[in-house]
């Protein structure tokens, strides 16, 4: 009877053992959650950097093509996208009138 007792603390003591081991590898500061949290930030920023190595690119090209491109449709550029004007210009806004208030 008293090797069963013996057996049986020994048992759940093993097992009490594993479980705490368990809870550490899971919840520690270097643990499973940890990891998992580390590993989606990983793959977070890894698609942030493609998309701005793309982003990249297209800036590149948009460059070369207005330093290749005659003066022209910079002017054209700079006029329509960034509403400038040339010294002694004056602009003009045109209100559209909603059809309600004629």
């Amino acid at each position: 009877m008293v090797k069963i007792k013996k057996k049986r603390f020994f048992s759940y003591f093993i097992l009490a053992l594993f479980l705490i081991g368990l809870l550490y590898l899971i919840f520690n500061e270097r643990g499973l959650i940890k990891y998992k949290r580390l590993e989606n930030e990983v793959t977070t920023l890894s698609d942030e950097i493609i998309r701005l190595q793309d982003e990249n690119k297209s800036l590149k090209g948009e460059i070369d093509s207005l330093k290749k491109e005659i003066p022209a449709k910079i002017e054209q550029i700079a006029r329509e996208e960034y509403d400038m004007i040339k010294e002694g210009e004056r602009t003009i806004e045109v209100k559209e009138v909603e059809k309600d208030e004629q």
